[in-house]
């Protein structure tokens, strides 16, 4: 018994800490390697931006038994539904994609009209929970550990993320184990490791999401600044990694 797996029995709280702790000391190989490690379903669910690239190629590398999701949305750009496959084939990993149920989005559209996303952070907020937190409860289905890509260099609303946390909405373990890392150190992975990456980052999207949400950002603007760019929330996120029930331990 690992003495995660001692503290784990403390409470889910303390395990996180405990994990976080761990984290911190390792490199991105070691940190996956240790979570792929602790004998549960562990679910990484990317967007195909460039540092969900960089953990798809690790797992792939290291054949880690992790299971890699997407949501597919109905509205990504092409190069996004592109980069699926060719990431697929280039690391010879499955990418399970989670699509939005028809019945969601023709009761959104009857209500907000399909691009009512627009006309209030209401019905924005409804869109991306049909096209996105509804798919992704799906995904994360059986799993107690969540990997994601969340840095803490990506916006103010991130700059706190920790390497391990309890996500206490989901009941499960949140790892990001791309935390400390900052933008140069990704684009240097990908350009060392030839790691396939979407197009669009070389026409200034470093955020990418749906295509009718998502602008390439002015000079000097943060990361995140095209994604909802007609809001002026400087927070603004479609909730994936925000939920008021959270339990975020420290970042150290």
């Amino acid at each position: 018994m690992t003495v995660i797996d001692t503290i784990a029995e403390e409470g889910p709280i303390a395990e996180a800490k405990a994990l976080n702790d761990k984290l911190a000391g390792l490199d991105l190989a070691g940190r996956l390697s240790l979570v792929a490690g602790l004998g549960r379903r562990v679910v990484f669910t990317t967007s195909l931006g460039i540092e969900d690239q960089v953990i798809s190629a690790e797992i792939g590398t290291h054949r880690l038994p992790i299971d890699i999701a997407t949501l597919e949305t109905g509205r990504l750009f092409a190069e996004t539904l592109s980069l699926i496959e060719e990431t697929e084939a280039q690391y010879d990993i499955h990418i399970q994609r989670f699509t939005p149920e028809k019945a969601d989005i023709d009761a959104y559209a009857a209500k907000y009209g399909l691009n009512g996303f627009y006309e209030s952070v209401e019905a924005r907020h409804a869109c991306c929970g049909v096209r996105k937190l509804k798919p992704l409860a799906r995904a994360l289905e059986g799993a107690t550990i969540w990997i994601t890509g969340l840095r803490r260099g990506q916006s103010a609303n991130r700059a706190e993320t920790p390497f391990a946390e309890y996500d206490a909405e989901r009941h499960l373990l949140k790892v990001n184990p791309l935390a400390d890392w900052d933008l140069e150190a990704i684009k240097a992975f990908v350009s060392d490791n030839g790691v396939p990456v979407n197009p669009l980052h070389a026409r200034g999207y470093p955020s990418i999401g749906c295509e009718p949400c998502t602008r390439a950002i002015k000079p000097g603007e943060p990361e995140r600044a095209g994604r909802w760019w007609w809001e002026q929330d400087e927070k603004r996120e479609c909730g994936l990694h925000v939920a008021e029930e959270a339990s975020v331990i420290a970042a150290q």
